[in-house]
């Protein structure tokens, strides 16, 4: 059975400028030192309801195919909400959100320690810093996460037909 992606389908979530949504904790992250930490927060709330809608429209996939009787669909579908919302919550927002932190902590304390520059002037530059270095970790994190997954959840549940609907073809 083909999956959408071969089919010529994009994955709205996925494969679409959306995927970007997941993506806003990061700029979040980078940004900590300059606005007040609700709007980090915030930028947590709208990765995560990335999250939950992409893990919604996996289990809607799944829900559409044929199945042979209706408790395997319903736990196909189980299947395809808990796996997309494991590798999106990883992926997405707790891996990245720690690294964008993390560089822009250490950024910081490099920079008050090795330069004379004005406060506003060092956070200004490890905000940058942190948004130059979100398109650098997105695909090791995804490719780190896609290899966790595949070496230890999905080896106890993925099947053919699930595997075309959590798991599917990338252009990276």
């Amino acid at each position: 059975m083909e999956n959408d992606f071969e089919k010529g389908d994009e994955d709205f979530f996925r494969d679409t400028y959306v995927r970007y949504l997941g993506y806003s904790n990061e700029v979040g992250e980078a940004f900590r030192a300059q606005v007040h930490v609700r709007w980090v927060y915030l930028s947590y709330f709208v990765a995560s309801g990335y999250v939950v809608a992409d893990a919604i429209h996996k289990g809607w996939e799944t829900s559409q195919k044929s199945w042979e009787d209706e408790r395997k669909k319903r736990q196909r579908v189980g299947l395809a909400v808990v796996d997309t919302l494991i590798w999106q919550g990883l992926a997405s927002v707790a891996i990245p959100g720690f690294t964008i932190n993390r560089i822009c902590t250490y950024t910081g304390v490099l920079l008050k320690k090795a330069t004379t520059w004005p406060g506003p002037t060092r956070k200004w530059t490890t905000t940058a810093v942190g948004l130059l270095s979100i398109p650098f970790i997105i695909k090791p994190i995804d490719r780190s996460v896609d290899y966790l997954m595949e070496n230890t959840l999905r080896k106890w549940y993925v099947g053919p037909v699930l595997k075309n609907v959590v798991h599917h073809k990338r252009n990276d």
